[in-house]
């Protein structure tokens, strides 16, 4: 077994219930950072809109800031270098130049530093049944990159709730050399009812990829209901560590890096990947006949 394999790392997912201040919103995903410091986690992952949970328009644009000499990326570089662990925001929201919104994640090392950037890529734009509208390309901007972030213990990719959906975007990670997969969220009750542990147990399963989810949880000041449930699930689909569906809290799970390359020998699908087309059978019945 490789150098790399041999290592563990424990992972910490804050689970929070995200309001309206955002002071009163740092103070407390600060608390739950430094209980799952204190809980021996080296990688700390907080939720999706971890700084501001708000859905009307005016208020939210009032109360953000852009992403140079933003009071809250200050903030949590300053606590990741004082733990001196990986800290993981999920996203914050940052006001762009453009006059619209990126759903932003940060990675901080243990020295402070912006590791990576992550703007969410798939906007959440759905009606639900029973009326529930959301409509993020209203406001946010969506992101056009995908990111690979190396840890000491392995490739991160990071992504952001809604992209949980497609899983060719996890697909091209792997691909291209992750071992965990970040998915921070805050999935409707609703959904999260339907589809959460299905879909992230997928993406682990045909990945080989540790799945890291930290997730809002309970009824926020805006209104909105979120599912919770903060996972961490293995290479194989097990769940190794999971929140409540309502209560702020921290998670921590250890995380043995030998797992990715297991699964992936017992199952080698990203060997197998192959191109293809897509043909209608009418389409190949005429070409035949011709």
């Amino acid at each position: 077994m490789s150098e790399q394999q041999e290592k563990t790392f424990r992972v910490g997912l804050v689970q929070m219930c995200t309001g309206r201040d955002v002071e009163q919103n740092l103070a407390d995903a600060g608390a739950l950072i430094r209980e799952a410091a204190a809980k021996g986690a080296q990688y700390v992952q907080t939720p999706e809109i971890t700084t501001l949970m708000e859905m009307e328009r005016a208020r939210l644009f009032a109360a953000i800031r852009p992403d140079q000499g933003n009071p809250a990326v200050a903030h949590f570089a300053a606590l990741a270098r004082e733990l001196g662990i990986w800290l993981h925001v999920g996203s914050m929201a940052v006001l762009l130049g453009s006059g619209r919104i990126a759903n932003r994640s940060f990675l901080f090392t243990p020295a402070g530093e912006i590791e990576a950037r992550f703007d969410k890529i798939h906007m959440f734009d759905v009606e639900l049944p029973g009326g529930e509208t959301y409509r993020e390309s209203r406001n946010y901007q969506s992101g056009d990159a995908a990111v690979l972030a190396e840890l000491p213990w392995g490739m991160l990719g990071l992504t952001v709730c809604y992209d949980l959906r497609f899983p060719h975007l996890y697909r091209a990670l792997a691909q291209a050399g992750a071992d965990f997969l970040a998915i921070p969220s805050a999935f409707t009750r609703k959904t999260g009812e339907a589809h959460w542990h299905t879909l992230l147990r997928a993406r682990a399963i045909e990945n080989g990829c540790f799945v890291f989810a930290a997730a809002q949880a309970g009824r926020h000041e805006s209104g909105r209901e979120t599912y919770g449930h903060s996972l961490v699930v293995s290479p194989w689909g097990e769940i190794l560590a999971e929140g409540d569906g309502i209560h702020p809290a921290v998670i921590v799970a250890d995380v043995k890096c030998g797992e990715v390359a297991e699964a992936r020998r017992r199952i080698p699908s990203l060997q197998h990947d192959r191109p293809f087309q897509v043909q209608r059978a009418s389409a190949v019945r005429a070409k035949e006949a011709s």
